[in-house]
């Protein structure tokens, strides 16, 4: 702002007036006191002024002094003295004939570079902004004396070695900020809060040179060539339903920054928006989704016909795309609205000509639309071909990506490669890495070292060694895909404290069985336990029957019970043989165990479970036959020992019966010689009846 110093005399032409006096200040600080007297009867004004300065603080001498112009018009005060002196200082004619102060030239010259582009600024503005009572500058382009009151732009601008062309970007610069806020007005008229319609604003600044484009267009149009800026940019803002169509797009979910990129994107076609925006939900893009689809596709979009995108939309769904899955498809791969019908076809030709059929294809894109339109032909072909090298076909390569399609958006140097390394590290080979990929592919889209690192850490933790952890892992690969804080530690720990298995044999139980880490603790795991411990088998017991076969607990309770019953009162087995032998519940009981039982009851042999059901048929029938056969070689062998004793047993009975009637014989003869011939009546007949006991 031009001020006067305050110390300063601003009235070269002093003339004193005998008709006023001005009375002696009391403040001896005080510069200037203006009296103005102006008469329309007279062709002349008068202006009295006086001051005093007095650096000794001496009272003030009184002193007038006048200065006459020869202007006819009245002279109507609208600033302080200072203003004004100057005002009519640099009008009068005595100014003019001697040319510009060099002292006033020194002070426009020195105005800072803030205080130009402040001036500027206030030459282009579009509203009057409030002023304080007593300011220089009027501060607006409205009023009559905007030109007296600030000073020419041209003076702002004067220096040596300024560009026209800074002046000029500065200027569009202003300009930008005047439309900008046209645009806020023409917002807040649309019943929009002050703080979004600053915020959408800025990031319009595409559309906002596009309004001040065709606002200076628009004065070669003769209904508008007397009109300024202000109303030509109205009417371009008003013409273009901006502010309608900004309501339209907030009432279906578009968020401001959304609104600003969509409205640059069209390059004053705004009409487009609305009509893509229709479009977007005839196919069931629902939600936020219409604007981010939007904001995906490219610039290009608001370009595309509906009738081209109907094509593309016909053709996926020829190919297994539902109507319905639609929306949910383009929402998540927006690039396929951007893509020629040609390009398309070869897209979904990469596919099929996998051996892929059209359902397959269908659920593919359903389940990861990006596999169809956002990566390019070269990283799709390197990815196929990575996956050959498993030893997969074509065909394999098809059903694999029909399975798991994401593997298409996994990165070859950054996720398969040291996923890999990593596997060959823990011993599997290829074979079991195509076995992990053809059961698990998720397990390749899994991040190495925040996922699959820690889990192997903890089984080596635990005891399992590197080359077990590789087979456990190919013959179990959903491993990989259980939490670990979440799911594999807890099992660890309640087969620790809940089921007996003791810290040593722990490693052999998670090696042996890792389908358990997969097991619910609740619904699986503690139901079995509590089962078999209500069968009578202690706690001890259990750990070892779990070591020995830890798929014990991942057997339903109902499966378990009737060949429990079955070898307690049919089988006639002892608890004994069960604890010793806990694989007896993994054979089927209609297809293994009766039908065995029967075939021993029906030989009278016997085994052990191990021997009864861990053999193939063909082993069985062979070991019942030699079970047979050993019987009957012992039931025969006791009949001919037994045999041969009792006819040893008869001889020797024979021959003490014998000399016991030899002797008593004797002892007749001799004692009764008169009845010989009736003793030996008798000894015939008893001679024969013994003869005849004989045969």
């Amino acid at each position: 702002m031009l001020t006067c110093p305050q110390h300063h005399h601003h009235s070269p032409h002093p003339l004193t007036h005998p008709s006023r006096h001005l009375p002696p200040r009391q403040n001896p600080n005080s510069t200037t006191a203006l009296h103005l007297s102006t008469t329309r009867r007279l062709t002349s004004s008068t202006i009295s002024s006086s001051a005093g300065h007095h650096h000794n603080h001496q009272p003030l001498q009184k002193q007038d002094s006048t200065i006459t112009t020869t202007t006819e018009q009245e002279i109507i005060r609208k600033h302080n003295a200072k203003s004004t002196a100057l005002l009519l200082r640099t009008l009068s004619p005595h100014h003019l004939s001697q040319g510009p102060n060099p002292r006033e030239l020194e002070q426009e010259q020195d105005i800072p570079e803030e205080e130009r582009v402040k001036l500027l600024e206030m030459s282009l503005v579009r509203k009057r902004t409030p002023q304080f009572p007593g300011s220089v500058y009027v501060q607006s382009p409205s009023d009559t004396d905007v030109n007296s009151s600030l000073p020419p732009l041209k003076r702002l601008f004067e220096d040596e070695g300024r560009d026209d062309d800074e002046m000029v970007m500065r200027a569009l610069e202003i300009r930008r900020k005047v439309t900008a806020e046209i645009l806020k007005e023409a917002m807040r008229r649309g019943k929009f809060g002050i703080t979004y319609s600053t915020n959408l604003v800025s990031r319009l600044p595409e559309f906002i040179d596009y309004v001040m484009i065709e606002a200076a267009s628009m004065k070669r149009i003769p209904e508008f060539s007397q009109s300024t800026y202000n109303i030509r940019a109205k009417t371009v803002i008003n013409d273009s339903n901006v502010v309608p169509l900004i309501r339209w797009l907030k009432h279906n979910s578009m968020s401001y920054p959304q609104i600003g990129k969509l409205i640059c994107m069209s390059r004053g076609n705004l009409e487009s928006i609305r009509r893509l925006v229709e479009w977007l939900k005839g196919i069931h893009v629902k939600g936020r989704f219409p604007g981010v689809a939007l904001m995906k596709a490219g610039e290009a979009i608001l370009e595309r016909s509906t009738e081209e995108l109907d094509e593309i939309v016909e053709y996926l769904e020829s190919n297994g795309v539902r109507r319905d899955w639609m929306g949910y498809v383009m929402s998540r791969c927006p690039q396929l609205l951007s893509y020629s019908i040609e390009e398309v076809k070869s897209r979904v030709g990469f596919y099929l000509d996998m051996g892929m059929n059209e359902k397959d294809f269908g659920t593919m894109v359903f389940d990861y639309p990006k596999v169809l339109g956002f990566f390019t032909f070269e990283e799709m072909n390197q990815k196929v071909s990575y996956l050959k090298e498993f030893g997969l076909s074509s065909e394999d390569v098809g059903r694999l990506l029909a399975f798991k399609p994401h593997l298409m958006g996994c990165s070859i140097e950054e996720r398969w490669k040291p996923l890999v390394k990593y596997f060959y590290y823990l011993g599997i080979c290829r074979d079991g890495m195509r076995r992990i990929l053809t059961i698990k592919p998720m397990v390749f889209c899994f991040d190495l070292e925040t996922t699959i690192v820690p889990k192997v850490q903890f089984f080596q933790d635990i005891g399992i060694r590197e080359d077990a952890i590789g087979n456990m892992l190919v013959k179990f690969p959903p491993l990989l895909t259980y939490s670990l804080y979440k799911k594999i530690r807890p099992v660890v720990i309640f087969l620790l404290t809940k089921a007996g298995v003791t810290q040593r044999d722990i490693g052999k139980v998670i090696a042996l069985g890792p389908e358990l880490l997969g097991c619910s603790i609740v619904n699986k795991l503690e139901v079995n336990v509590k089962y078999f411990r209500s069968l009578g088998i202690p706690l001890r017991l259990l750990g070892e029957m779990i070591a020995d076969f830890p798929m014990l607990l991942r057997y339903n309770v109902d499966v378990l019970r009737p060949k429990y019953r079955y070898l307690r009162r049919t089988m006639v087995r002892p608890l004994q043989d069960l604890i010793e032998f806990p694989r007896f519940f993994s054979y089927s009981l209609d297809d293994r165990i009766i039908p065995r039982h029967k075939v021993l009851v029906e030989n009278q042999v016997n085994f052990k479970l191990r021997y009864m059901l861990a053999s193939t048929d063909e082993e069985f029938s062979q070991r019942v036959e030699a079970a047979v056969e050993r019987r009957q070689r012992f039931e025969s062998g006791i009949m001919d020992s037994t045999f041969s004793d009792s006819q040893t047993t008869d001889e020797s009975l024979d021959e003490r019966a014998l000399v016991d009637l030899s002797g008593s014989e004797i002892t007749v003869s001799d004692s009764q010689t008169t009845d010989r011939s009736i003793n030996e009546n008798h000894l015939h007949c008893s001679g024969n009846e013994n003869s005849q006991s004989l045969f």
